[in-house]
């Protein structure tokens, strides 16, 4: 495994995301009735949604049109001269794109592909939410108070993406941005990985990259926002039964960094986790788990089994037959 000589610290956190949607006003209303989030701005065709402990103006811009998926994901630099580097190795990687002028409250950001043809932003600059009167926290290092609605998710977690060649983006990630990986499953013939869990810190995944299955290409797993307990995570999915939400899986407890999840799709068809925990990791030198397909199969974890659709269905869907869709 290829890995900076010098751990490399360009990469802040994951930034936000812009997903598609043919039902744009029922996926605002699953984020703001449903999640709890907060409808922060309408413009030019697309809404921009907070959570409630999210520290800049917005984490999820949703937009319609005519079948679901992910625009693009973003991550923060660690400044503007971490910008200015990695669109530098970029470029002369042959991965270059195109600098874009990023839309209320961010600035400008650089947008390429990743090797499976994901869409990626990279920013720096961006306005830190300031709540207003009636939604100021008493303690004032909070950003804003607590929400208590619906699943009263507390802010943007993490991001699974489908990928043909596990190994080829995680190793663009390692090299190129100095993420960390925390655990790898490995193909049952040993050429090739299922899966790989990502981070640009201590927290065991910011970015996943899992096997697809069908003939598509750069599209999404799931979009993950996190709760402050695993009675938050049972609440929601009480929440989205009486909403008649389809919950495919949960709430269960992972084996890949052990979070506590449920997942269900939003009415445009994205998937959306509301997630609780996973592990931290404080040793900078720690090295990847790499689990044998064989072991992973025995599913040391708890709780009810993945339904087999979890492992083929994705936005846009490609091929509804495969894809086993609800």
């Amino acid at each position: 495994m290829t890995a900076p000589a010098e751990p490399m610290h360009e990469l802040a956190h994951l930034g936000h995301a812009s997903l598609f949607t043919p039902t744009p006003e029922a996926t605002c209303s699953y984020f703001v009735d449903l999640l709890g989030m907060d409808l922060l701005e309408e413009r030019d065709g697309s809404s921009y949604l907070r959570a409630y402990g999210d520290y800049e103006r917005w984490t999820v811009k949703v937009t319609g049109a005519d079948r679901a998926g992910a625009e693009y994901i973003s991550w923060r630099t660690s400044s503007p001269q971490a910008l200015d580097r990695r669109v530098t190795w970029l470029e002369s990687a042959g991965h270059g794109g195109r600098w874009v002028d990023q839309e209320f409250g961010k600035g400008p950001a650089y947008e390429f592909d990743d090797p499976d043809g994901h869409t990626f932003r990279l920013y720096f600059e961006t306005e830190r939410y300031v709540a207003p009167e009636g939604k100021r926290p008493v303690i004032p290092v909070n950003i804003q108070a607590y929400a208590g609605r619906g699943a009263n998710v507390h802010h943007l977690d993490h991001v699974n993406l489908l990928a043909r060649d596990v190994r080829v983006c995680r190793e663009f990630w390692e090299e190129g941005f100095g993420l960390r990986t925390y655990e790898i499953i490995e193909r049952p013939d040993g050429d090739g990985e299922l899966g790989a869990w990502m981070s640009s810190s201590i927290q065991g995944h910011e970015l996943i990259y899992t096997q697809e299955n069908t003939s598509g290409h750069g599209r999404l797993h799931h979009l993950a926002y996190v709760v402050e307990s695993r009675e938050e995570v049972l609440r929601a999915a009480e929440i989205m039964a009486d909403a008649l939400i389809y919950i495919e899986a949960g709430p269960s407890r992972h084996t890949a960094i052990q979070g506590f999840y449920l997942y269900t799709r939003e009415p445009g068809g994205n998937r959306i986790e509301v997630a609780n925990g996973g592990y931290l990791v404080f040793a900078p030198d720690a090295e990847p788990y790499v689990w044998t397909a064989e072991e992973w199969a025995t599913k040391p974890g708890w709780g009810a089994r993945i339904p087999p659709e979890f492992h083929v269905y994705g936005t846009p869907v490609v091929d509804p037959e495969q894809e086993m869709t609800t």
